[in-house]
């Protein structure tokens, strides 16, 4: 995989309504038992998603190339549907571990799942005139916190996310963020139900 972070357009950044649930399929956490870097994907075998939205379903792996821990995870059975992962905060949706990826900028936490989500939030946070071309109710550009949106804050997140794409290539304990730990920030469940009829 390529490590060179995608450079943003500085002139237009055009939202077409991406979800973060998009930036699911492969997500970088702490391991459980080294604290290297450790990966959360679908567990092999299950298929290619026909919506983004069924990757809140599929089961998961965990594994660490650094200890070889392995983990897997598969959705809550409630009567007969599955409850949905709910993306967002600074642990992953399934196993509840902190993002590997996780800075400290301008007095928070900037976090991603991998380096595509990285990519994408550079794109957005250096362009220079940004278009909404989609419904803002899902979008994840729409829904971040204003101090990454705000112009005052630009050159300091894209130097944290730079940071983070480098800290992507890194993976063992010692290499570990000291803001990738436990906050307990995860949102608070929607109830997101899937029935069965799929291959889960």
């Amino acid at each position: 995989m390529n490590s060179e972070p995608v450079q943003p357009d500085p002139v237009r950044h055009r939202d077409h309504g991406t979800w973060l649930v998009r930036f699911t399929g492969r997500i970088l956490v702490v391991c459980p038992r080294c604290g290297g870097r450790s990966l959360v994907v679908p567990l092999p075998g299950v298929g290619d998603p026909k919506y983004f939205s069924d990757l809140l379903f599929r089961p998961r792996r965990l594994v660490c190339a650094g200890c070889g821990a392995v983990a897997d995870w598969t959705a809550e059975e409630r009567g007969r549907g599955l409850v949905g992962a709910v993306p967002g905060g600074t642990e992953d949706p399934f196993f509840r571990r902190p993002l590997w990826l996780q800075t400290r900028c301008a007095g928070r936490i900037l976090w991603a799942y991998d380096e595509e989500h990285v990519d994408a939030l550079a794109a957005f946070v250096g362009a220079r005139l940004r278009e909404r071309r989609a419904s803002p109710t899902m979008a994840m550009f729409a829904r971040l916190p204003a101090w990454m949106k705000s112009a005052g804050h630009r050159d300091e997140v894209l130097a944290s996310l730079a940071a983070l794409h480098v800290l992507a290539g890194r993976s063992a304990p010692e290499h570990r963020s000291d803001a990738a730990h436990e906050r307990g920030d995860r949102p608070r469940h929607q109830g997101s139900l899937l029935f069965r009829g799929g291959p889960y």
